[in-house]
């Protein structure tokens, strides 16, 4: 088939080479030529673990095309996917839906023929209605099907979430679009995954449903983690046996910072003013919101504690910045409260994050970045582990550090505290 993503962000640019992956001719629009330049040059602007390898595979068999021309794309595409971001507005709750419509509309210039239009990106409940009426002269002639196809990829693991996922939501009541569909994902669904036909408002709520309920799981095992702290009880032991109940599972259980990233924070804040615009009392999600917000105050209190309330003259060092491991994402991470907090507290913050250095931190001074463990972490008075990065599994922190005294405070809970304890490190982690 001919596909078109509109949008080359995570999610049309994960989708797009993993489409053409199977077989599919895909045509990758944006409106940012500079970025359209270099993915043909071959540069790729996420980190992803294996899409570099992709896109090369699949650009030169030619199934690949990065192109500005959304004429092009949408006149010769059989299936058009919208991917543009849906950002929470300013000041407000809601999602930002303008360039959503404004694709939408630019599509509606050149249909000539059938085709499926797709909502790839999250959004609200009944944004497919409006869309439709964008459509409405199209739709009219049989010429265009709206339907809700939800991604749900997560940061790191992208690829494998597309080419193995748990479910694949359609959202349509067209049968000649479920047909097509069906076909799309045949290679994806047919040994384990589910594939779903619901309405199109069910798959839009789908997603921010399946999004809220995951950031309910890790505030709650986070707000536990606090109780433990408090009790004398390992978080791990709690997690382990609450998660071994098949009824809850053991995924999202692991405490930490608050949640970040693109997805979860602005969708719960959607799903909450989508609550709002219809009337109904979403008191779980609301407080899911403030506890996630009170996490991040919460443990930079507990760093400054660690370090007995003396920040002056000290040394902090962070390992990983990004919100979670094997992505470059900084959106929403803890460390973009924690580190403009301490520097005005303490002489100077180092970190090291392999996915490179952050232009988040390029208007502290007291911020460095550290092009290798060793650099960050000698002689530093404090080393944070923030993201649970493989690199940072198996370190000889004495051998690294080079100084006595110094304390680790583990946000992940990759180490044992008994091992620490043994090799006389003032170690602290998460609700223990």
């Amino acid at each position: 088939m001919k596909l078109c993503m509109i949008g080359t962000g995570y999610v049309g640019l994960v989708s797009g080479v993993c489409f053409s992956d199977l077989g599919n001719t895909v045509y990758c629009v944006d409106n940012n030529s500079d970025k359209i330049k270099k993915l043909n040059q071959g540069i790729v602007p996420i980190y992803e673990p294996g899409l570099e390898e992709l896109i090369k595979k699949n650009y030169r068999q030619k199934r690949l095309i990065f192109t500005t021309d959304i004429k092009q794309a949408v006149t010769k595409a059989d299936i058009i996917f919208i991917c543009v971001g849906t950002p929470t507005k300013k000041n407000s709750n809601s999602a930002d839906l303008k360039y959503v419509f404004q694709v939408a509309k630019q599509i509606k210039k050149f249909i000539n023929k059938y085709k499926i239009v797709i909502t790839k990106s999250t959004v609200p409940v009944t944004t497919g209605d409006k869309i439709e009426k964008i459509f409405k002269s199209k739709i009219k002639k049989k010429l265009v099907d709206v339907v809700s196809n939800p991604e749900f990829l997560r940061e790191g693991e992208a690829i494998k979430d597309f080419t193995s996922p748990d479910r694949v939501v359609i959202g349509t009541n067209s049968k000649r679009a479920n047909l097509k569909l069906k076909s799309l994902y045949f290679p994806i669904v047919k040994k384990t995954s589910r594939y779903i036909n619901t309405s199109r408002r069910g798959a839009e709520l789908i997603k921010y449903a399946s999004n809220a309920f995951l950031a309910t799981k890790i505030s709650f095992i986070n707000e536990m983690a606090n109780l433990c702290e408090k009790v004398g009880v390992d978080i791990k032991d709690v997690s382990y046996g609450m998660g071994s109940d098949q009824r809850i599972g053991e995924r999202f259980l692991r405490a930490g910072p608050a949640y970040g990233g693109s997805c979860f924070p602005k969708d719960t804040r959607a799903v909450l003013d989508t609550g709002k615009s219809f009337k109904v009392d979403l008191s779980i999600v609301e407080n899911v919101i403030k506890s996630n917000e009170n996490r991040k105050l919460l443990l930079t209190k507990k760093l400054v504690k660690i370090l007995n309330g003396n920040l002056k003259n000290k040394s902090i060092t962070f390992l990983g910045v990004t919100f979670k491991p094997n992505t470059d994402d900084m959106r929403e991470a803890s460390s973009l409260y924690m580190i403009p907090y301490l520097s005005k507290k303490v002489s100077n913050i180092r970190y090291f994050d392999p996915s490179g250095k952050k232009s988040d931190f390029k208007n502290y001074n007291n911020v460095k970045f550290c092009k290798n463990i060793e650099s960050a972490c000698y002689k530093t008075d404090l080393i944070v582990i923030h993201t649970e990065w493989n690199e940072f599994k198996f370190l000889n922190f004495k051998r690294l550090v080079k100084k006595s005294n110094f304390k680790i405070y583990d946000m992940r809970n990759i180490y044992s505290p008994n091992e620490m304890k043994k090799k006389k490190i003032n170690y602290f982690g998460i609700g223990r």
